[in-house]
């Protein structure tokens, strides 16, 4: 008998939510191009979300907290990782920390303490870790029996960035019209026992820089809106886990006009509430109910409550973090960045001093770049070869899976292509952000921005997809063989 399965989960589940705003006055600044250090207000709150999972029978718990910030440097996050664990009772394998990376939000590295806002830093950390202590203690608690259904929606709101300047002959990191982009909205719909819907989460990959140097203000940039609109509707908590990004970002992004952030979140909330309402009652299936002799001999469908089996199915619970060496890029001198940084921090004040304004914001931005790197070779292992940590995670029906830095879209586009039958939940970030980004082998080479910030040499996008994918397959092989 035909029928169409709605991949779901039914596990246990917690949830809580804190507050996580960063204070006004804060170092803030973000962009090369801004002129700004400190915060100056506030546009919408942000907010840490702390997601419990268990297997209806068994101890084992799975924590992921999505932050509304950029990323934390390894150290910082690494704290987090201990304390979550240590409060769950679980595993450092089984916690999961990954950030919406919105570039509004401030930019806490350590290198930053020294700057203007930068004293405000450390009292802010600490701060996040005791309200996230709090908000695991509760979802822990708080665990009851949930019955997950996921849906896949479209939206076009993020579009590919590398795009070609013909009259400046190289590329620049901004809307490309003439490359299609990944618009694939992953919908999961969190429902108790007593048809309460506990929690929604939107899986999507844009990078949230609607908001760019003109900006001064903190915000979580369109997932405030996006949040917000779906929440109006479902009357429960929404989280959104970021997708795999590294090449895409909105269409109507790097302005200072918060009002564009949110129409991009309504964008995106739109299409993710569509993608809801077509969901049908939680731990059915569609199937076909036979032929109805009408005008036409019509085929009559129904839902139908999942049998034995597919309740089996649907409790499956396993996975874990695992770690594969990836090479750096070779060439990367620590005392070249120095050097830099001194020389473009001089250019500057130089440039101030002749009111030169715009040679000086240019020296700024170069003055950055270096900084950054400094930053960058500071956080990183020493060593030929990064421990990239990737976590893969099976939850009924679906696939939930992590990795650090920033990957193309790539290696999110072809999971999905290679394990079309089960809904693929994907985030970056989920370890040290200096990583930076992760690009296609064939796109080295081609003086796109994406390449200088980044740490790993080419190929190591191609590794990690394979290592992940073997681990996918490991995972659902007792359920395939």
């Amino acid at each position: 008998m035909m029928k169409s399965e709605t991949p779901t989960s039914h596990i246990r589940f917690g949830f809580a939510r804190v507050e996580i705003t960063p204070p006004v006055g804060i170092y803030h600044r973000m962009w090369g191009a801004a002129r700004h250090d400190k915060a100056t207000g506030i546009h919408r709150l942000l907010y840490g979300d702390v997601l419990a999972f268990a297997p209806l029978a068994g101890d084992e718990v799975v924590i992921r907290v999505n932050l509304d910030l950029v990323g934390l440097a390894s150290g910082e996050h690494g704290k987090l990782v201990e304390m979550l664990a240590k409060v769950a009772g679980t595993s450092v394998d089984q916690v999961v920390l990954t950030y919406s990376h919105t570039h509004a939000a401030g930019w806490f590295t350590p290198n930053r303490i020294p700057l203007p806002g930068g004293e405000l830093i450390p009292a802010y950390l600490e701060q996040l870790e005791g309200k996230l202590e709090q908000a695991c203690e509760e979802a822990v608690a708080n665990m009851q029996e949930v019955r997950v259904s996921y849906a896949q929606g479209h939206c076009t709101m993020a579009r590919n960035r590398d795009c070609w300047d013909e009259e400046m002959g190289g590329y620049v990191c901004g809307f490309n019209p003439e490359i299609e982009a990944d618009d694939t909205v992953v919908v999961a719909r969190f429902v108790n026992t007593t048809e309460h819907i506990v929690a929604t989460m939107v899986n999507y990959a844009c990078h949230p820089t609607t908001l760019a140097w003109d900006n001064t203000v903190i915000s979580p940039d369109f997932i405030g809106a996006m949040r917000e609109e779906i929440e109006n509707v479902t009357a429960a908590p929404c989280t959104y886990a970021q997708g795999a990004c590294g090449d895409l970002g909105p269409r109507r992004g790097f302005v200072g006009d918060t009002a564009i952030a949110d129409a991009n979140g309504r964008e995106l909330a739109y299409a993710a509430l569509s993608a809801l309402t077509s969901m049908g009652t939680p731990g059915s299936d569609f199937h076909y109910a036979g032929p109805v002799i009408s005008g036409a001999t019509l085929g009559s469908w129904a839902e139908k409550e999942f049998d034995a089996t597919r309740w089996q199915q649907a409790q499956r619970f396993g996975g874990s973090f695992h770690t594969i060496d990836l090479p750096y890029k070779e060439g990367v001198e620590p005392e070249v960045f120095a050097r830099e940084l001194e020389e473009w921090t001089q250019r500057e004040e130089d440039a101030q001093a002749q009111g030169d304004s715009a040679k000086a914001q240019d020296c700024r931005a170069r003055a950055e770049r270096a900084r950054r790197w400094l930053a960058r070779l500071d956080d990183l292992p020493e060593g030929e070869k990064y421990p990239m940590r990737y976590s893969v995670h099976q939850l009924g029906d679906a696939v939930w899976c992590t990795c650090g830095g920033e990957p193309y879209n790539q290696i999110q586009t072809e999971l999905r292509r290679r394990f079309s039958h089960l809904p693929l939940i994907f985030s970056p970030l989920s370890g040290n952000m200096q990583v930076a980004y992760l690009l296609p082998k064939d796109r080295y080479g081609k003086g796109l921005y994406q390449e200088e910030p980044s740490s790993l040499a080419p190929g190591c996008l191609e590794t990690l997809t394979e290592a992940m994918a073997q681990q996918i397959e490991q995972l659902i092989a007792p359920q395939t063989s």
